[in-house]
């Protein structure tokens, strides 16, 4: 079986992340399938030279404004060429070139809805057009129950015709010595307790209501610190919001890490103060290294963060509720304990990359056997 993967571009994100996890792990769970990648931009990011150095086949194209005809032309030219079984088309706008480029070449379409914008609205064309192009499209995933809600609501696809496919990582194991290190480096011992996140600094992760939430757990617990692990358009003023609030000698900006790992492991809770979400790759990874965590009810945040059960999910931008499970995790050493036992029970029953890659290949071998 051959599977074209039609994604925008392989840069640091999370639905690059799934599709490199989908390819380098598909070997265990079905050796006969052969994959290839088609980027929709130009050039390719770190994770597609990264594939391509290890031999996948891998084509980046930089698209033209407006409707792009000759982007079709394209797709379409590498799967005759290349007698692809399955193109899975990841996110809305390769949905619909790669829907395009297959009719009539036997192809079987996937389309797959990583993530929302916020907030969301409809638009009238997708409203019109979508039901179409899903009836032409052979299986559509959502990485959430609350992602597939949000192709029912707002993209008029029917609930029925959505399946969620849950995003998957490798379990993850850190350095102790590397983490002790980290640890020293921002002062901290034993009577430090380290909140944390990794995520870039976009308005979207609402950084700031992290930040005030943040600065009303140290008015009560001293002690308490918070390791900002990332970076992006928001750093300036998030680090303008650290000085006003005086949490300048409490809070550490790391910059951009290739590999958070160890600083994921550093940490004694992670946060995820999200106005929206799919399935964050962070938090799976937080949770593989048996971290509890605190989270906001965007998008699927609850289906990752089960309630009592590996942490605590409170109400979306909330910061006196966000602020109050923070310091329940400082003060109830018997619960971060649970919380961190359930953390790896969950990932392990429901999120690791060998879930994932066996949901994917018998949904392939499914759209396949239906020619």
């Amino acid at each position: 079986m051959k599977v074209l993967h039609v994604t925008f571009d392989m840069r640091i994100g999370g639905t690059e992340m799934v599709i490199k996890a989908i390819i380098e792990n598909f070997a265990q769970a079905d050796p006969g399938v052969d994959f290839s990648l088609f980027c929709i931009e130009h050039p390719l990011g770190p994770w597609g030279q990264e594939l391509a150095s290890k031999g996948i086949a891998i084509e980046s194209y930089r698209r033209h404004p407006g409707f792009d005809w000759t982007l079709i032309r394209r797709i379409r030219r590498l799967v005759q060429a290349q007698e692809i079984d399955v193109l899975h088309c990841h996110q809305y706008t390769p949905w619909v070139y790669g829907l395009i480029a297959s009719l009539g070449t036997g192809a079987r379409v996937v389309f797959t809805e990583h993530g929302r914008f916020y907030p969301d609205s409809r638009r009238w064309k997708r409203m019109l057009l979508n039901p179409w192009f899903a009836r032409l499209t052979s299986a559509i995933t959502a990485i959430s129950g609350s992602t597939k809600q949000a192709l029912v609501d707002y993209e008029a696809i029917k609930a029925e015709d959505v399946v969620v496919i849950y995003n998957g990582i490798a379990q993850l194991y850190s350095d102790n010595e590397e983490v002790r290190d980290i640890r020293a480096r921002y002062g901290l011992d034993e009577r430090h307790f380290l909140f944390g996140t990794v995520s870039r600094f976009d308005p979207i992760k609402n950084q700031t209501m992290m930040l005030r939430a943040f600065s009303q757990v140290v008015a009560e617990h001293a002690d308490a610190r918070l390791l900002l692990v990332g970076d992006g358009e928001e750093r300036m003023r998030l680090e303008t919001l650290v000085h006003a609030l005086d949490l300048d000698e409490r809070v550490y900006f790391t910059g951009y890490i290739t590999d958070p790992v160890n600083y994921i492991a550093a940490m004694d809770i992670f946060l995820l103060s999200s106005l929206s979400e799919g399935t964050s790759m962070t938090l799976l990874e937080a949770m593989s290294l048996g971290k509890p965590c605190v989270v906001t009810d965007a998008g699927g945040n609850a289906e990752v963060v089960a309630r009592a059960e590996n942490g605590i999910v409170t109400p979306n931008d909330d910061e006196i509720a966000f602020a109050t499970a923070m310091k329940q995790m400082v003060e109830q050493p018997d619960l971060r304990e649970a919380f961190s036992r359930g953390a790896l029970v969950r990932f392990n029953r429901q999120f690791s990359v060998e879930h994932m890659v066996k949901a994917y290949d018998a949904l392939y071998k499914d759209v396949v056997s239906r020619r």
